[in-house]
């Protein structure tokens, strides 16, 4: 029976991943670079010690990366950190969750102070048990750091206990470092492909379609699927 959930953030139950392409889209045109929303979306949740290396030289990255970092992140809380929602159902789904006796942790590549600005959009504040952002970790994701706190901080549960839950490839590619598994939702744009070859177990559209079916065995199923 699964113990514990650890949820990604942005393109998971934040309605961010559009705001996020179009930031670094700016960013990239400020720092002399002309790159397709497409190009920018296969890294969204990817951490941007890995991300912007593919865009920069070492040279580039060498002589302004602070600067670039520094703009990029005062752009984004600025013009479009404000306006961001959640998704729909996002409380109520956390609430069935730990009313099913499960704890819950966010996981993150947001800073810490966003991360809490994100827990007052999706009004969670009170059902979260931790959270782990950029700041906590060596190496971002994909790289396993940030669900290996996850899990330290919710008390090491076995990891066949633990569910991911995620919008990208990274995310589950985070979760399958530590020997957890993931359910993928396609709500921040990721492909079925995508998600499907990451190694989610389960996809559903957006939390209020993962909410509607969590009824009876849902987490036996689930862990089953993993086991099998």
């Amino acid at each position: 029976m699964v113990k514990a959930v650890i949820f990604d953030i942005d393109g998971t139950i934040i309605d961010s991943v559009g705001a996020h392409i179009e930031a670094w889209r700016r960013t990239f045109a400020r720092f002399g670079k002309e790159v397709s929303d497409e190009e920018i979306r296969r890294h969204i949740g990817e951490g941007s010690d890995d991300m912007l290396p593919v865009f920069f030289s070492p040279d580039e990255l060498h002589r302004f990366r602070p600067d670039l970092e520094k703009y990029r992140g005062e752009l984004f809380r600025r013009e479009y950190l404000p306006s961001l929602k959640a998704f729909p159902k996002v409380r109520e789904l956390f609430e069935r969750i730990k009313n099913d006796g499960k704890k819950i942790a966010l996981a993150s590549t947001a800073k810490g102070e966003q991360v809490n600005i994100y827990k007052e959009i999706a009004h969670i504040s009170d059902v979260v048990d931790c959270a782990v952002c950029s700041e906590e970790v060596a190496e971002s994701k994909p790289h396993g750091d940030i669900c290996r706190v996850a899990l330290q901080k919710l008390g090491n549960p076995t990891p066949a206990k633990v569910i991911s839950i995620g919008d990208t490839a990274y995310d589950a590619e985070t979760a399958a470092k530590n020997n957890v598994c993931t359910i993928g939702l396609l709500c921040g744009g990721g492909t079925r492909e995508e998600l499907q070859r990451a190694g989610c177990v389960a996809l559903y559209q957006n939390p209020a379609d993962l909410l509607a079916h969590m009824v009876g065995s849902f987490w036996t199923q689930r862990r089953r699927c993993v086991d099998q």
